[in-house]
């Protein structure tokens, strides 16, 4: 089952476990500069607001009308990351363990393969949350990806534009597999004693379209984190999955009736306040190669040379300082 709460979306199993629950919400962040340079993990700016699709049918394209799901509104070249937060299980010491595929334009974002509805191990195309907290971009390389940056569909800057030569989805599809609840107590068992520690100016260059594609942006240090555990232990007949529609935020009042939120700050204007970055790490984790499709895609600014556009303003490069170790 799938709820849309407090602007977060929220997967639950009760069928397969009844805290199996994985809530994720789409965060608004600095867009880092793409300018070669690999940057830290820029910090949350807070939520997306994220309506359902069926409170605005008379408003919205056909194709959204058909894909149902939710949307939220960003401005043009404006970056977001995902973040994974499952509930933790008294007693187990863990939280429940999720797998996570996520696609833009239906472009998997860990392998820049194609959408498919099941789990694929070689190579990996999804994340383990909680190991993965969150996700910031395409995997491109071993330790590194490129920011998801928001391009109006049709302008050939979005990853599914540049791998499959069409505009024909745009926004982002999100499928949750549970662990199944025989694994969960083999791999996790019931301990009697245990306690738990308490433990990221944008602008609309051309006339707004509704749709709105994620393209690769600034590269950044980020790993996507090989699976700990057996291709078995994941619940395959049971999953869930949601359509994330992207609107640009210039035409969102007119559809939902709601202001969009205020333009965030830039790089330069974060950095120039002393603001922190971050770095994570797990201890002993493997890190996923990277997608070499993935790798090979031009960048929002490489893609505008190429068109002799100028798609990303305040690009300048920031020193990121101080970074702050969240491993």
């Amino acid at each position: 089952m799938i709820e849309l709460k407090n602007d977060s979306l929220v997967f639950t199993f009760p069928e397969v476990h009844p805290k199996a629950k994985l809530t994720i919400d789409f965060q608004r962040t600095l867009r880092i500069p793409d300018d070669g340079k690999d940057y830290p993990l820029p910090p949350g700016l807070g939520r997306f607001p994220v309506r359902h699709i069926d409170d605005f049918r008379a408003n919205l394209p056909k194709q959204w009308e058909r894909h149902g799901g939710v949307m939220l509104p960003m401005y043009q070249s404006e970056a977001l990351w995902l973040n994974f937060s499952s509930d933790h299980i008294p007693g187990h010491g863990t939280d429940y363990p999720f797998a996570i595929k996520v696609a833009t334009g239906k472009i998997n974002a860990v392998t820049g393969d194609n959408w498919t509805d099941w789990l694929q191990g070689n190579p990996q195309d999804y994340m383990v949350a909680p190991d993965q907290p969150w996700l910031d971009g395409f995997s491109v390389e071993k330790g590194f990806i490129r920011q998801f940056v928001a391009m109006p569909l049709g302008s050939g800057y979005s990853a599914e534009e540049q791998l499959t030569g069409s505009g024909e989805f745009g926004g982002l599809q999100v499928m949750v597999y549970p662990m199944k609840r025989a694994s969960f107590e083999r791999l996790f068992p019931k301990q009697v004693y245990r306690r738990r520690l308490d433990d990221h100016v944008m602008y609309s260059l051309a006339e707004p379209c509704m749709d709105m594609g994620l393209a690769p942006g600034g590269r950044m240090r980020q790993e996507i984190y090989e699976d700990p555990y057996d291709m078995d232990d994941w619940e395959m007949g049971h999953k869930s999955r949601c359509f994330v529609h992207l609107a640009n935020s210039l035409v969102w009042r007119a559809v939902t009736g709601d202001n969009p939120p205020t333009v965030p700050m830039t790089a330069r204007e974060y950095a120039d306040h002393g603001l922190p970055w971050f770095e994570y790490y797990t201890d002993g984790a493997g890190a996923l190669d990277g997608s070499k499709k993935l790798n090979g895609l031009k960048s929002v600014t490489e893609k505008g040379i190429e068109k002799g556009d100028n798609p990303l303003p305040e690009n300048a490069s920031v020193f990121s300082d101080p970074v702050i170790n969240l491993s």
